[in-house]
């Protein structure tokens, strides 16, 4: 049954939303836009994509056209930026603002519109809870300086705005924010004008090895019992957050659907092993190009093309060099639709370290191609537990390496998990997805007594 949202006016706020940046969490979101928009939201034209970021209008413009041509979004007009709003009239926003001047011993960062004015200057926090402080934003206003507290001030005022604008096309209906920055969640926990639903996503674990002791997390979780529903991509994690900080009654399981459609069959390249993501740290790719020393002496004739961009390239290039590797591995870099380059592969690996849900795989499953994966926090297990691919534990090196050997070396067990890796990525059409998230936004609303 295709889902229904509850009538009511939707955005998806998020710190930012950049080509090439972010990886999968770009791509999440403006899916999420899109399969809302085919299930019917505001009429078929899908919610408001709300960011934050400080970026230049022009800049803001070429992004927007960026995901346009590339299919990812259906409209430049479905894109608010609050500095993009401030820069064409900032009356709105000095209006809300109180006399005052910059914060003593604070740097600032001064925003300008497009023929160079100053139209807010921004504290400059190098410390993971920048989002946190309470120093002022400076509105550089017709009448002088003025003052709003904080980063959380500065976007309350913004999403006011929002809100008010909505309301105005029909009072009637609620509001739904859904937030889809962790940042944003904290600070806008207690912000709840009338009529408004806030149901906050995850994107990753909050149970990465770096912070297992809380860490990033541990403002978010103190403030979570605030927010009408949390949706977690995997009810591995839902179950995680249970045990680590009790029940929430808007807890609920909607993951990332397929951000496009399930890939064609094609022919898969023998030996061809691909691997997808950002080369950062996280990912550890290093890990893969150990394993691979193994599987090229193993299987003559395998080739592992590694695509994605990012900080790890130039280390991950030197051992590829210190390994001998040169004539089995190939980086390719960054390549428009990557995804497409899953369709003639004997199967992907991944070695990330912690994972939201992770969509290179689904993408992977979604073509027939199996997966061998660690078994980390969240997503593989989730993905690979009905027979699509292989997991292996987290770390393991040589048993990474004996999996990918042994579905390059066995035809059948490869053609098994391939028909079991489509019947798995079907689970995570939009439909039914989406039909997910529709109920738990009905639940949410009921809860607030904002139901229709």
């Amino acid at each position: 049954m295709p889902a229904q949202f509850p009538r009511a006016h939707y955005a998806l706020l998020a710190s930012r939303l950049y080509p090439r940046v972010d990886g999968g969490f770009t791509i999440a979101v403006l899916a999420r836009a899109r399969h809302m928009a085919a299930a019917g939201v505001d009429g078929g034209r899908g919610p408001l994509l709300l960011t934050v970021d400080p970026g230049s209008v022009a800049d803001h413009a070429a992004h927007r056209e960026a995901f346009v041509e590339a299919g990812l979004a259906a409209s430049v007009d479905l894109f608010r930026n609050l500095f993009d709003d401030a820069a064409e009239d900032p009356a709105w926003l000095a209006a809300a603002a109180l006399p005052g001047e910059k914060t003593p011993g604070v740097d600032y960062r001064t925003i300008a519109d497009a023929v160079g004015r100053p139209r807010v200057s921004l504290p400059v926090v190098a410390a993971a809870d920048w989002h946190l402080t309470e120093a002022n934003v400076v509105v550089h206003g017709p009448d002088g300086d003025r003052v709003l507290v904080g980063f959380r001030g500065l976007y309350r005022v913004w999403l006011d705005r929002i809100v008010a604008e909505l309301r105005r096309a029909d009072p009637a209906l609620p509001v739904v924010i859904v937030s889809e920055s962790r940042q944003l969640g904290e600070l806008l926990a207690d912000w709840r004008p009338p009529g408004v639903c806030l149901i906050h996503t995850v994107h990753t674990s909050h149970r990465p090895p770096a912070v297992t002791a809380g860490g990033l997390w541990r403002g978010w979780f103190e403030v979570v019992d605030r927010f009408d529903a949390v949706l977690w991509p995997t009810v591995q994690q839902r179950e995680d957050a249970i045990e680590d900080h009790g029940p929430h009654p808007g807890y609920e399981v909607v993951p990332n659907a397929l951000p496009i459609a399930a890939g064609e069959s094609r022919d898969a390249v023998p030996g061809r092993v691909v691997a997808v993501g950002r080369l950062a740290p996280g990912k550890r790719f290093e890990h893969i190009l150990e394993a691979w020393e193994r599987v090229a002496r193993v299987v003559p004739g395998a080739h592992l093309d590694l695509y994605g961009d990012g900080p790890s390239r130039p280390e991950l290039e030197r051992v590829v060099a210190a390994r001998g590797l040169g004539g089995s591995v190939t980086l390719h870099g960054h390549v428009e639709h990557a995804a497409d380059e899953l369709g003639t592969a004997q199967l992907m690996v991944q070695s990330t370290a912690y994972e939201g849900q992770g969509l290179a795989a689904l993408e992977a499953l979604s073509r027939g191609v199996p997966v061998v994966s660690y078994d980390i926090r969240y997503g593989p297990r989730d993905l690979l537990v009905d027979g699509s691919g292989i997991l292996v534990p987290d770390g393991d090196v040589d048993a990474l390496a004996d999996a990918v050997i042994r579905i390059l070396r066995d035809p059948a067990l490869r053609a098994r998990l391939g028909q079991q890796a489509r019947a798995r990525a079907a689970d995570y059409a939009p439909e039914p997805v989406m039909a997910a998230m529709a109920d738990a936004v009905r639940r949410a609303l009921a809860r607030t007594g904002s139901g229709s």
